[in-house]
């Protein structure tokens, strides 16, 4: 597999080695050891899988006592998948990185603990799966506004995407709490 770092380090961008043929192709999606050997050293415990269609806009979330990092990749169809830096201590604070992850591509990418993650339905339809570190829990859970113009994430989108009730109440970067956000 290729991993590479992202314009902020700590995310990753992993390429899987496909083995394909006029049958199809064969990869391995996940191997412990192997991702340990890449500086991915997460434990995951609980894995996650959602279907969206075109324009879904998922995010960005984020949990902070039961902060979680997420190793995602897409099934079918494609997203653009981003991860915005709330580690306080971090130089990269407040900056974000954005990938589009794809069935045909086969990119995952890593976001470790610390980080607000979402995506954007690119495809008609999308099935979206990720492996976390940490289990779910609904009453720690924070979401920062898609649109922070304070973060300026680069949306491939033209209109308002459509949203969950829970993620038109995100609130942006200025103001989050600083209990709110990660110590690190």
């Amino acid at each position: 597999m290729e991993v590479r770092s992202l314009a902020i380090p700590d995310v990753k961008l992993i390429t899987p080695q496909r083995f394909g043929d006029g049958r199809g192709y064969f990869e391995q999606t996940y191997h412990r050891d192997d991702y340990a050997s890449a500086g991915i050293d997460a434990e995951f415990v609980q894995d996650n899988h959602s279907k969206s269609s075109l324009m879904v806009l998922r995010g960005l979330h984020y949990q902070l006592k039961n902060s979680q990092a997420k190793l995602v990749n897409v099934l079918s169809g494609s997203v653009f998948d981003v991860a915005v830096d709330l580690r306080r201590s971090s130089s990269f604070f407040g900056r974000w990185v954005g990938e589009e992850l794809s069935a045909e591509n086969g990119h995952q990418l890593f976001i470790p603990r610390g980080f607000a993650h979402g995506f954007l339905v690119l495809s008609d339809e999308v099935n979206f799966y990720y492996k976390c570190d940490n289990f779910y829990s609904p009453g720690d859970e924070y979401c920062l506004r898609w649109d922070d113009p304070s973060i300026a994430i680069d949306w491939p989108i033209v209109g308002k995407p459509l949203l969950s009730t829970k993620d038109l109440k995100g609130v942006n970067l200025a103001s989050i709490p600083v209990e709110q956000l990660f110590i690190d």
